[in-house]
């Protein structure tokens, strides 16, 4: 039975599930599948005695379940629960499970034991509808020699997985986050020095968003990202871009990242010049196109995004826009041009060692075809 366990659990990793509780005693193992509607599953490989721990043990398998799909977006609501034992257990048990499973109706409990395995395997095929094909062991080779090898298969592909997701998450090393920290820093000494950087004249002598002069100088819908209103919007831009920057230009590698700042930075200016007619500059389109491009990742890498970094993203994204709809003064339309943009971005460079070409097509497209009814708009 030992050797059955295993065989299921990589048969589980093998299908892209993720080991996210472990525990030994009794071997327990909690695996999570990020795909639309999988199931939790929790594999348990004890020799069950008697219906009384078993009452116990869909007790406290409800509770951690409960905890496990109270997690941020967590998909699916159902949790197949399968106990592996060498027998079934010395009294009736029946009971128990239909007990719990009329009290919590999204849990599937499946007790697999030598008299019932081809059933069992059955009933776990129909909950997750498909056939259950479990590793290929010689049956020359001893069962627990065996078992101890499909358990090191197990932990070998869930260690490349999780390499392959440190190198993801560390592809580049900054260097265009600290030229674009330089540049605004540079632009806001000469603002400065030439009459100040609150100045109106100054700020549109240098390249601010100013709407009369935006069809005649097509240059100020990039310019403005490097300008600054006062010392405060400097440094606070200069810190957002600082964190949120080294995040994105790791994940993405420098170009890439430099190419989704100076696109997500135009959509800002865009959606300015579409919606506001105020001077405008600051680099908060640009970062917000930040913030695009790391959804982006979340759409690609689901599971990874909501466990490092997910909730944080999105809980600053929703802050912000929520700010620039309470507080005047905020360019708020700069800010979802931004954040738009650098979504679209990211569709099109996609992530370092991965291509989906219809899908960065279609960004592209999609991209092209948003700036050019924006500037048909605007400049009518």
């Amino acid at each position: 039975m030992e050797l059955l366990y295993w065989q299921l659990v990589y048969f589980f990793v093998k299908k892209q599930y993720r080991i996210i509780k472990l525990a030994n005693a009794p071997e327990e193992i909690w695996l999570a599948s990020f795909g639309q509607h999988a199931p939790l599953v929790r594999l348990v490989r004890y020799d069950v005695d008697w219906s009384s721990w078993l009452a116990r043990d869909l007790d406290y398998t409800t509770h951690v379940a409960m905890q496990l799909q109270n997690r941020p977006f967590r998909r699916g609501n159902h949790v197949l629960n399968i106990y592996v034992s060498t027998y079934p257990p010395v009294d009736d048990w029946e009971w128990v499970v239909a007990k719990t499973t009329e009290h919590f109706p999204q849990l599937h409990t499946v007790l697999l034991h030598s008299g019932n395995a081809v059933h069992a395997l059955q009933q776990i095929s129909d909950v997750l509808r498909e056939p259950v094909v479990l590793e290929p062991v010689a049956r020359e080779v001893d069962p627990f020699l065996a078992a101890q090898h499909v358990q090191r298969l197990v932990f070998r592909l869930e260690k490349e997985r999780r390499e392959n997701e440190e190198r993801l998450l560390d592809y580049g090393r900054p260097l265009f986050t600290y030229v674009f920290i330089a540049l605004q820093i540079v632009m806001f000494l000469l603002l400065e020095s030439h009459g100040g950087s609150t100045n109106p004249d100054v700020l549109i002598r240098y390249g601010a968003k100013f709407n009369p002069l935006m069809q005649q100088e097509w240059w100020r819908f990039i310019t403005p990202i490097f300008l600054h209103i006062g010392f405060f919007h400097l440094l606070m831009n200069t810190m957002a871009l600082y964190y949120i920057g080294m995040a994105t230009e790791r994940l993405y590698g420098s170009f890439r990242f430099c190419f989704i700042y100076l696109v997500a930075g135009f959509f800002g200016t865009l959606g300015s010049f579409l919606f506001t007619t105020s001077l405008s500059a600051g680099a908060s389109g640009a970062i917000f196109g930040l913030f695009g491009a790391l959804l982006y990742f979340g759409t690609v890498y689901r599971h990874l995004f909501f466990q490092t970094m997910g909730t944080n993203i999105i809980g600053l994204v929703v802050l912000n826009l929520a700010l620039g709809l309470l507080l005047p003064g905020i360019d708020n339309a700069g800010h979802i041009g931004g954040l738009i943009g650098g979504f679209l971005a990211a569709g099109i460079v996609h992530l370092p060692r991965h291509r989906l070409w219809k899908r960065q097509l279609a960004a592209f497209v999609f991209a092209s075809l948003l700036v050019m009814f924006g500037l048909s708009i605007g400049f009518r």
